[in-house]
């Protein structure tokens, strides 16, 4: 029987991970920046221009948006510490997506590396 960590292993050995000190830069040139963590996770803070798109929903939604449909497009992904990540750039693969990568590390490591994150403000009703 194979754990949630046998499946990321697996899922890490047949994406493209982005190292850290790469990831700008495969994030200024990528067609769209997902963030694959819980809606509670991207609201406390997520990378700038990062769409949401939970791991549970990820692949119908890419599937119901006709600007996410084009199979080339270039798609990079996060998470927390990349193991979701690279589950769901495994899945986008099996559906035919060809330019997928994920973050190594995740969050935790873009703000380790000294970036920053976009971080809501809630609505003030003063």
């Amino acid at each position: 029987m194979k754990t949630a960590h046998d499946l990321v292993v697996a899922a890490k050995q047949s994406v493209e991970e982005i190292p850290i000190d790469q990831a700008a830069a495969a994030i200024a040139t990528c067609d769209v920046l997902i963030d694959v963590r819980e809606a509670d996770e991207y609201s406390s803070g997520h990378l700038p221009g990062a769409v949401h798109m939970s791991r549970g929903v990820l692949e119908f939604k890419m599937a119901s948006n006709p600007k996410l449909q084009a199979r080339d497009l270039n798609i990079v992904l996060y998470c927390k510490t990349s193991g979701r990540a690279a589950l769901c750039a495994q899945s986008l693969a099996q559906m035919g997506y060809t330019h997928v990568k994920s973050i190594a590390g995740g969050v935790d490591a873009w703000l380790a590396a000294g970036h920053d994150v976009f971080k809501p403000m809630p609505p003030s009703f003063e």
